[in-house]
């Protein structure tokens, strides 16, 4: 049974960091890219950062400079350090382990609010 459990989200204010994490269980997580993805009331869900089973790394334009995506294949844990945060950053943000488009794993989502 795979599972993804994230951990956290929380009430911030701007200009303010959080750090993001995910523990996969039932996957072979240093096979697996991993990636965070956020949803804001409204819209669409949308890529935050990815990283490839080698360590490599994109970004989506938001979050370029402000955020940082890392994993410990040892813990099998992905982590996105969000620094500079902004009142948009305010999303349910969700991890993501995919091998192929059949082995693609989403975890519950954690809230991250950036308020004054």
């Amino acid at each position: 049974q795979v599972q993804l459990v994230e951990s956290g989200g929380g009430l911030v204010q701007p200009g303010g960091s959080l750090r993001l994490s995910c523990a996969a269980s039932g996957i072979t997580f240093n096979a697996y890219a991993m990636g965070w993805y956020r949803q804001a009331p409204g819209k669409q869900r949308e890529l935050v950062a990815t990283i490839g089973s080698t360590g490599s790394t994109n970004y989506a334009d938001s979050g370029k400079g402000r955020f940082t995506i890392s994993r410990d294949n040892a813990k099998n844990t992905v982590y996105l350090q969000m620094n500079t945060l902004k009142p948009e950053d305010t999303a349910v943000y969700y991890c993501n382990a995919r091998y192929n488009v059949n082995l693609n794993f989403w975890g519950q989502g954690t809230q991250v609010t950036v308020s004054s």
